[in-house]
This record gives C-alpha cells, sequence and structure tokens, in this order.
C-alpha cells in the first residue's frame, strides 16, 4: 500500500507539477468527458463523471442513450445502453447495451464524442426497430393497463374534412313545363358526380341491380314508371284533319300529351319527391348547428388528449430516469466510486502522518474511520455484485 512508504522524488514533483493536483489519468478522463460535452450539446449529466444521458429522435422514434463511466475510467471501456430495447446490429441480444467494435476496444486514446457521434451516424443509416418485448420497461408489466400506442400522426385523422356552408340557401323546385320538356327529350343517363363529403367521395359508386329504365333514386328505392298502352282511346275520338294538325303542330301534341294519366302522375310523383326533398333539406339545416358544436367537442376532447398524452410521455420517461438511476447496476457503480473515493482520503491521511503533519492519535482516528467506510463499501458492493450475477441467471438483467 502506497501510505506505508513515503513518496519518491519523482512521483511528488510530478503530482506537484499536474493542474489541481489531478493524475494524469484523471486529467486524461476529464478531457475525454469535455469531448463528450462538447460533441453533444444536448447531452445530460446524471452524476458528474459517472453517468450521462443523450437522447436522439430517428423516424419518430425517440431513445435515449446512456453512457456509464466505470470507476477505473478510462483504463476500463465504458458501458453504453439505450432504452427502450431496439434491434440493430450494433446492439446485443437484449437490445439494451451497445456492442459495436468501437466501444468494445476502447482505450484511454479514444475519443468518446467521437464514438458517440459514430453510433449515432451508424443509427441515422440503418435506422433501428423497437425490440419485440421490452424486459428492461420500467413498469411491472410490459403493457400497463392494456394501453393502445398512440397514433404517431397530428391533426385529426378520424374526422372528414367538413364543407363550408353558406349563409343563405335557396331551395328551387323546377317548373311543369321544365319537367315536360325535359320529359319529351330522349333518355340520356348521365353518370352523376361523387359528393365530395370527406370519407363519402372514396367510396365506390353503387352498382344498379334494376332495370335501366327504373330511376333508382339515393334512398335505395326505386321509382316504377306508369305503364305505356299499346292504344291511346283518346285519339280514337279526333278527326283526321285533328290528328294532321297535331301531327305537323307540336304545341298541340304538346297539349294532348299533358292531358295524358300516365304524364300527370309522373309531374304529381315528381312535386311529391321535391317537397319531400325540400323538407329534409330543412330538417338537416336545422341538425347542422347541433352537429357543429359535437364536432367542435370532438376536436375539444382531442386536444385534451394530446396534451394528456405529452404529459404521460413526460412523466413515463422521468420515471423511467429514476427508475435507472435506482437500479442494482448504477448503485453498484455508485459504490464503487464511493469506496475508491474513501481508499483515496484514507491513504492521504496515512501520507500526511507519514510526513509528520498530523499527531498520532488524530492519524489513528481518522485513518481507521476512513478505512472502515472504504471496507465496507466494498463488501457492500461486493454483494450487490453477486446478488446481480445471481438474479442474471433466473431472470432478466437488472
Amino acid at each position: 500500500m502506497s501510505w506505508l512508504f513515503p513518496l519518491t522524488k519523482s512521483a511528488s514533483s510530478s503530482a506537484a507539477g499536474s493542474p489541481g493536483g489531478l493524475t494524469s489519468l484523471q486529467q486524461q478522463k476529464q478531457r475525454l468527458i469535455e469531448s463528450l460535452r462538447n460533441s453533444h450539446t444536448s447531452i445530460a449529466e446524471i452524476q458528474k463523471d459517472v453517468e450521462y444521458r443523450l437522447p436522439f429522435t430517428i423516424n419518430n422514434l425517440t431513445i435515449n442513450m446512456n453512457i456509464l463511466l466505470p470507476p477505473q475510467f478510462p483504463q476500463e471501456k465504458p458501458v453504453i445502453s439505450v432504452y427502450p430495447p431496439i434491434r440493430h446490429h450494433l446492439m446485443d441480444k437484449q437490445g439494451i447495451y451497445v456492442t459495436s467494435p468501437l466501444v468494445n476496444n476502447f482505450t484511454m486514446h479514444s475519443d468518446l464524442g467521437k464514438i458517440v457521434q459514430s453510433l449515432l451516424d451508424e443509427f441515422w443509416k440503418t435506422p433501428p426497430v423497437l425490440a419485440p418485448t421490452s424486459t428492461a420497461f420500467p413498469y411491472l408489466y410490459n403493457n400497463p393497463g392494456g394501453m393502445p400506442p398512440y397514433a404517431t400522426s397530428q391533426g385529426f385523422p378520424f374526422l372528414p374534412p367538413f364543407p363550408p356552408q353558406e349563409a343563405n340557401r335557396n331551395i328551387t323546385s323546377l317548373s311543369v313545363a321544365d319537367t315536360v320538356s325535359s320529359s319529351t327529350t330522349s333518355f340520356t343517363t348521365t353518370k352523376p358526380a361523387a359528393p365530395s363529403f370527406g370519407v363519402l367521395s372514396s367510396l365506390p359508386l353503387p352498382v344498379p341491380t334494376t332495370d335501366a329504365s327504373a330511376l333508382t333514386s339515393q334512398n335505395g328505392f326505386g321509382y316504377k314508371m306508369p305503364d305505356v298502352p299499346d292504344a291511346f282511346p283518346e285519339l280514337s275520338e279526333l278527326s283526321v284533319s285533328q290528328l294532321t294538325d297535331m301531327n305537323e303542330q307540336e304545341e298541340i301534341l304538346l297539349e294532348q300529351f299533358l292531358t295524358l294519366p300516365q304524364l300527370k302522375k309522373i309531374i304529381t310523383d315528381k312535386d311529391d319527391l321535391v317537397k319531400s326533398i325540400e323538407e329534409l333539406a330543412r330538417k338537416n339545416l336545422l341538425l347542422e348547428p347541433s352537429l357543429e358544436a359535437k364536432r367542435q367537442t370532438v376536436l375539444d376532447k382531442y386536444e385534451l388528449l394530446t396534451q394528456m398524452k405529452s404529459a404521460f410521455e413526460k412523466k413515463m420517461q422521468r420515471q423511467h430516469e429514476l427508475s435507472e438511476s435506482c437500479s442494482a447496476s448504477a448503485l453498484q457503480a455508485r459504490l464503487k466510486v464511493a469506496a475508491h473515493e474513501a481508499e483515496e482520503e484514507s491513504d492521504n491521511i496515512a501520507e500526511d502522518f507519514l510526513e509528520g503533519k498530523t499527531e498520532i492519535d488524530d492519524f489513528l482516528s481518522s485513518f481507521m474511520e476512513k478505512r472502515t467506510i472504504c471496507h465496507c463499501r466494498r463488501a457492500k458492493e461486493e454483494k450487490l455484485q453477486q446478488a446481480i450475477a445471481m438474479h442474471s441467471q433466473f431472470h432478466a438483467p437488472l
């Protein structure tokens, strides 16, 4: 042990010449940490000179990279893990720890900032995917509460665009003359334009299964045209001159055509249908304020859902950070650092005693106290390491 022997002249001169009393190993450690901080401004310090966390987002997937520096760093390589677990060729089978050659071949002369940047570049080049099962999930169950995943798309995908409503709407009906003129022309059916009401525009048009001569309305009920008789008894009462005039003059033919009972029935049915459509349109207009109010309610609830989702994600992230800081591996690393610090303090006390700076009574009390703390911490660290090794044989990593 170094406290039993006085410092050599060269060692004392080298320690005195280093800035702040730091050894060359500690200086190299600080240089690597500064390189990590300078390369990534968004990195968060969980524990000074021990643990750091770097969040990054790839394809709407936010991943936290955790960098743990062991007590003998930089002589020992850092431990780099990610959360949530992912599938990638740089990760282990569990998708938690990085097994890249850059990390496995780490030396005290490596650049930690460049190594982390190379890992991020590789993740961007080959985007990772979430692991099917999350063994390191901070909750007790993998899927708490059976909650379904949230939709990543913003906006309101389940609401069709609401068409703008006109302030003044005029409902007009066709006149009888327009109906007659349209009825006398040849029946030329044209394909109706598809309605542009959000999701309705994407639906296929219904395929008519009835006769083509039957006009099928949009409510699914077919209108049966009146039967056209083979002979018209009204024409038998007319003279030849009247029939000739009717044949030559279209106005007389149209007047005779309007007196047919079949056409009168069509006109009556048309007027009834127009009245029912107008009544239905008025009812729909009366329902518009209620529909707008319910639509606004849905939008408000969706906004509230978005806010609650954001708050839940922040709390879940905070819970994960607290869970990681109190994990068995983190506690073991902190015990190692604390035991190493207690040992260094006891060595300093012994060196001061050998140089004659302290009395023997003060030396014995303070040295025994620091040594007792050091041994207790080492014993606790070894017990915790045994518990971790025992647990890892039957369960997932802590």
